[in-house]
């Protein structure tokens, strides 16, 4: 299969405290991703500040901090075709007002600082943050049954 790679999607505290993660979980799995990594974790600073450098000189930087440690995160690794740029549009607009009907965004979140969810913007990216999320023991390599019914 052509194109196919890994993406990382984590539930926010936001989506972890509503009860959202099982549709999420649900929405990649029907699209016909294979989940290859899962966990549970809380999120300290010095694992947020490398995650969200980019971020680290604007204003809202330390409100996010604080709302990322609030709470549970759901780390999760996808695999599949153009799965970084699927996840995307699974995920919806970041400002989840922008976020069409049917996305994970557009259907479960209003505000932006309570946007649910995030997915890696690109697959440079997605294994940035793949790596810094989840050692390469805690993912799981194998093959999918299902491959030949979701892939031609």
């Amino acid at each position: 299969m052509s194109n196919n790679e890994r993406t990382f999607i984590a539930v926010k505290p936001d989506g972890v405290q509503r009860g959202i993660y099982p549709e999420v979980l649900k929405r990649f799995t029907q699209r016909g991703f294979k989940l290859v990594g899962i966990k549970l974790t809380l999120a300290n600073e010095p694992l947020l500040r490398t995650h969200y450098a980019d971020l680290q000189q604007k204003p809202f930087f330390p409100s996010l901090l604080s709302y990322m440690m609030s709470g549970p995160i759901l780390a999760t690794v996808w695999e599949g075709k153009d799965a970084v740029k699927q996840g995307r549009a699974m995920l919806g607009a970041t400002n989840p007002l922008n976020s069409a009907p049917g996305t994970i965004r557009g259907d479960f979140a209003i505000d932006m600082g309570r946007n649910v969810i995030h997915g890696s913007d690109s697959v440079e990216n997605a294994k940035k943050e793949i790596a810094l999320w989840f050692r390469p023991e805690e993912l799981v390599d194998s093959k999918s049954t299902l491959a030949s019914w979701i892939y031609e």
